[in-house]
């Protein structure tokens, strides 16, 4: 068992204030005020409680650290600091049709040593309130669910791997080059899984429940601490041209080394015919 860190126990306790108050919202969710952001993209009165909530512990605890968030943006700190990357509320569209998956993500993203940026992701947490499971990790000192090491798949053979995914909705993806991939991966595996976290998805993924995950059009806050939790767990993470980048987010593909491997292949032939 690792012993947890004081940075941990701060994203943990930030998680869980803001969880309890998205399962009570979750409760009502037909008296939720919910306004339109655009095609098929709603953000509720819960997703903005729950950053607000994020927002006031994590700033407690690192009040010269900077943010970027989902609903309010960047918000910059001391620039010689890390940042968080927030996501309040991973699977707004599962909230608010009443499907219990659904999760808090946050991640710290270390600056550049030259100033020119922001580079590597140091630390990751992912938390599902409803079954109250805290998946985190931090750079070199593995991933883990609670107190219990996770470890991605052992599987090796694409016939018996079980594959998630997220597809484009109304508004946002790419049709054409879903279908493609999809169409090339489908028949080869055992199945294929769209459950609409892909935060979550990443965190199964680095427990061994999926053996990969594909999807491309997400933003930073869908997956910068998903990518450590995947890595931290013995597992890769790239993008579709195989590059492992400090937080893939336009293209993601994961997966442990073999499968990895067999998936990518498919993938970018898929792409290439």
């Amino acid at each position: 068992m690792a012993a947890i860190t004081g940075l941990i126990r701060v994203m943990e306790r930030a998680a869980r204030k803001a969880g309890g108050k998205l399962r009570r919202d979750f409760g009502e969710i037909e008296h939720l005020q919910v306004s339109r952001k655009g095609p098929a993209d709603f953000v509720s009165r819960a997703d903005r409680q729950s950053e607000r909530t994020l927002w006031d512990e994590l700033r407690a605890a690192r009040p010269d650290w900077g943010f970027l968030m989902e609903e309010a943006g960047e918000i910059e700190g001391d620039p010689r600091l890390p940042r968080w990357i927030i996501d309040p509320l991973d699977g707004t569209s599962n909230f608010l049709h009443g499907i219990p998956h659904f999760a808090i993500s946050i991640a710290v993203q270390e600056p550049k040593l030259d100033g020119s940026g922001w580079g590597e992701v140091t630390a990751g947490l992912v938390y599902q309130p409803i079954t109250d499971e805290s998946f985190w990790a931090e750079r070199s000192r593995g991933a883990w669910l609670h107190d219990g090491r996770l470890r991605v798949s052992a599987r090796r053979q694409l016939s018996e791997a079980l594959i998630a995914t997220g597809t484009p909705f109304s508004g946002h993806g790419d049709f054409v080059e879903w279908s493609r991939i999809f169409g090339a991966v489908g028949p080869e595996v055992a199945g294929i899984r769209r459950l609409g976290s892909a935060a979550l998805d990443l965190a199964w993924v680095a427990a061994g429940r999926f053996d990969g995950f594909w999807e491309s059009g997400l933003s930073l806050w869908d997956s910068a601490a998903g990518c450590l939790l995947v890595r931290e767990a013995g597992g890769f993470v790239t993008d579709y041209r195989g590059r492992s980048l400090p937080i893939c987010a336009d293209q993601v593909l994961a997966g442990n080394d073999p499968l990895h491997s067999r998936v990518h292949k498919l993938l970018a032939g898929a792409l290439r015919d």
